[in-house]
């Protein structure tokens, strides 16, 4: 490269790219990542492979946004804002991670002709910022809410449900994964926490084969000769090695002078796990349910006691079992009026597809429930399980906030309508930049009837003159191809997800835009820093 000033300010392996290459490089990146995920849009999107390398050669199959995002190695800096974006969208509102992305490329797609022609990266964001608070007022307005009728409520759960998961693998189940999502979050009511729905993944059978169970499953099973069903149960949950009925002195030597010492001193640890399981059992329990393992010793102990004992119950398992029984993970034994026992009505073993589980129903806090899933492969269940927790996290959100609006692409042509408006409004070069936002909003839909094989350049202008003559209910019906009144077909989307998306792509876009130089910083040397040994 010839400069005319010799003067290097960069290290020599440092690398710059200036103005046009950055966000040439910028623009490129961004927009590649959208074309790989738009055909994963809509109801008729598709699905990607994605291959680890390695010797498993693991592979997954998913049509999730962040999931495809996460999983492929993307050097491009633009590219990388994109896929944080879409993690962010995915642990914020749950869904939305594909349209976030494609709205994000497609305003850089813009930007790249406007900037071609001339048009200074600053009034382009200018010109965004007041089409963002356009499209934002246009969807808050148009937005409505059945928060206190229950019946209508759970009919709009119901759909969003149902929307949610028509993009997704379980489609053609939608109906039972809907009404088990549904349950699932009524039943947490106010508290919210996602975490107390269990989701247990079993490969056999079918999809159709999954359901809710109202309680709460333990992939574990009791110890030998204890009892196998408890009603009333009351639960002791502990995290305490049960493990010392054989020698373990930690890394001391003991020179005995005959092996009947060795006999006393595992005669001594012996009394002294006798003694543990002692005070156990006079908490007045029924069931011992510890972290770790528990030996053959003192799971004998607790069988003449007639308790049932269950041993390494994973972590998550066992801090999400306190809970939901209401109990408290101890691990010393000595104050037993101080510790809070769990409880629940019923403790039974069950079988699910070939595997013993162990099933507490009946429990303290009502909102606990597990949701099995069934399919033929392990990617299916991994899938179906993403695609439970899209719908899972939009539900959550609708039940916090029940603003929803129309889906099918409405509410992006509703949000291009005001956006176009507002165009025609302003003076001088930010009238382009705004029409440019709301060309980048009717993409969304576009793609999703692309997807489908549709026409889309007839279906998105007779959809958006049905918006300019104000009925905004009109979206697309994916089944007919056709379109179609929203409120009838029942397609619904939460408000909070939609408006994520809107402030996520053009707040990332805007970023992205506003680059005009790319310094790769040079790599650190690796070499022996014969200062610091003295």
């Amino acid at each position: 490269m010839v400069s005319l000033n010799p003067v290097q300010i960069l290290a020599p392996d440092a690398e710059e790219d200036k103005a046009e290459n950055a966000r040439l490089s910028a623009f490129v990146g961004a927009i590649a990542i959208g074309d790989l995920v738009k055909s994963t849009l809509g109801p008729k999107g598709m699905d990607k492979i994605i291959v680890f390398p390695g010797r498993s050669r693991e592979m997954q199959v998913t049509n999730d946004g962040a999931t495809i995002l996460k999983n492929i190695g993307v050097d491009n800096a633009a590219a990388k804002v994109l896929v944080d974006m879409s993690q962010v969208q995915d642990s914020e509102v749950g869904d939305g991670t594909t349209s976030v992305t494609v709205l994000a490329a497609e305003l850089l797609k813009e930007a790249e002709s406007m900037i071609g022609q001339k048009i200074h990266p600053q009034t382009i964001t200018s010109g965004w910022r007041l089409a963002v608070n356009a499209a934002k007022d246009a969807l808050t307005s148009s937005s409505f809410s059945h928060r206190h009728e229950d019946a209508k409520f759970r009919e709009d759960l119901m759909n969003i449900a149902r929307t949610t998961l028509s993009s997704k693998i379980l489609s053609q189940h939608r109906d039972l994964f809907s009404k088990m999502a549904v349950d699932a979050v009524l039943r947490l009511r106010e508290s919210g926490n996602l975490d107390h729905i269990q989701i247990i993944k079993k490969t056999g059978g079918q999809l159709s084969d999954s359901f809710l169970d109202e309680g709460f499953l333990l992939a574990k099973r009791p110890g030998v000769n204890q009892p196998k069903r408890m009603e009333n149960a009351k639960i002791l949950i502990a995290n305490t090695p049960m493990d010392t009925d054989k020698i373990k002195i930690f890394g001391s030597r003991i020179r005995v002078d005959s092996t009947a010492k060795v006999a006393e001193l595992e005669l001594a640890e012996k009394l002294k796990m006798k003694e543990k399981v002692d005070k156990i059992v006079k908490h007045g329990i029924n069931v011992f349910i510890n972290r770790q393992l528990i030996y053959n010793y003192p799971e004998q102990l607790f069988a003449d006691a007639g308790v049932m004992a269950i041993e390494h119950a994973d972590f998550d398992g066992i801090e999400r079992l306190a809970f939901v029984l209401g109990g408290e993970i101890v691990s010393t034994f000595d104050h037993p009026d101080k510790v809070k026992l769990g409880s629940c009505k019923l403790i039974e073993e069950v079988l699910i597809g070939e595997e013993r589980m162990t099933k507490f129903s009946g429990v303290a806090v009502g909102e606990a429930c597990s949701i099995v899933l069934r399919g033929a492969t392990q990617q299916i269940v991994d899938e179906a399980e993403r695609s439970m927790h899209d719908a899972l996290c939009v539900l959550q959100q609708t039940v916090q906030d029940p603003r929803v609006i129309f889906g099918g692409g409405s509410g992006e042509m509703l949000m291009a309508q005001a956006v176009s408006q507002l165009a025609t409004k302003t003076p001088g070069k930010e009238s382009i930049a705004i029409e440019a936002f709301a060309r980048a909003l009717r993409k969304l839909p576009t793609y999703v009837a692309d997807n489908g094989g549709y026409d889309s350049a007839e279906l998105i202008s007779q959809l958006r003159a049905a918006h300019t003559e104000g009925k905004v209910s009109m979206g697309l019906n994916m089944n007919t191809g056709t379109v179609d009144d929203m409120s009838v077909v029942g397609v619904l989307e939460p408000f909070r997800v939609k408006m994520q998306v809107l402030i996520s792509a053009a707040e990332a876009a805007e970023m992205i835009l506003r680059v005009d130089s790319i310094i790769k910083a040079p790599p650190r040397k690796r070499t022996a820093d014969k200062h610091r040994h003295h």
